[in-house]
């Protein structure tokens, strides 16, 4: 039965990729609000260009594919991909095995 678990190093890692992937999220998240409130006062849009703004849209947006592309089952290795959202879904669709460490009793 512990086949279906991870080990704790592997679950650690895993937990390691969701605490920046989450971090990232947040910090993108209130870095895009702060840029499309204040981009008209900070010179990067106007009526007719968005143009650095789109450029720094990309630049916040980018890490977030990559990082989700990053994630592979520590298990199999596998790449998880858009399975993922925020956090590292409950099992890897390809192994069947548990994202998680079997909790001791």
């Amino acid at each position: 039965m512990n086949a279906d678990y991870l080990t704790p190093e592997q679950n650690r890692q895993l937990r390691r990729w969701e605490h920046w992937n989450r971090g990232y999220f947040i910090f993108a998240f209130i870095s895009l609000v702060i840029l499309l409130v204040f981009s008209s006062r900070l010179g990067l849009s106007s009526d007719q260009s968005w143009g650095p703004l789109g450029l720094f849209i990309a630049a916040l947006i980018t890490p977030i594919i990559i990082l989700q592309m990053r994630l592979a089952c520590p298990a199999c290795g596998h790449h998880i991909g858009w399975q993922a959202k925020l956090l590292a879904p409950s099992r890897c669709r390809h192994c069947k095995r548990f994202l998680q460490a079997r909790q001791s009793d």
